[in-house]
C-alpha cells in the first residue's frame, strides 16, 4: 500500500474519531474538552483572564463555533457528533487545499 494511501486512511480514521472530544467529557461529567475553554471558564479556573485573551478574544469568529452548525450548540450528542465530523472534514479540506497551493507555488519557482 502506498504511503499516501496510508496517510489518507489514517486521516479519515482520525476524522471519524473526532467526536470522542465531545462524547468522553460528557460521559465522565468532565465539563469542556481540555483546551476548549471559553474566556469565562479560564477566568474561573485561574482567577483572571490574560490580557492578550481579553484584548484579542473577540477579534476572531469561527465559521463553525463549537464545531457545530448555527443553532445546534445545545443539540443532542448524536447530532453534535455528526457536526464534529463535518467540521473535521472541512478542516482537512482547507489544510489540504492550502498545502497543495503552496506546493504548486514552490514547484513553479524551481
Amino acid at each position: 500500500m502506498k504511503t499516501s494511501k496510508k496517510l489518507w486512511i489514517g486521516l479519515f480514521v482520525m476524522v471519524l474519531l473526532s467526536p470522542l472530544g465531545l462524547i468522553l467529557p460528557a460521559k465522565f461529567c468532565a465539563g469542556s474538552a481540555w483546551g476548549e475553554w471559553s474566556s469565562e471558564e479560564i477566568h474561573k479556573m485561574i482567577g483572571y483572564l490574560p490580557s492578550g485573551m481579553s484584548r484579542l478574544g473577540e477579534k476572531w469568529k469561527s465559521p463553525m463555533p463549537d464545531y457545530s452548525f448555527k443553532g445546534q450548540e445545545k443539540a443532542p450528542i448524536r447530532t453534535l457528533s455528526f457536526s464534529y465530523i463535518v467540521s473535521a472534514l472541512v478542516g482537512v479540506g482547507i489544510v489540504t487545499g492550502i498545502t497543495i497551493l503552496i506546493g504548486k507555488a514552490i514547484a513553479r519557482r524551481e
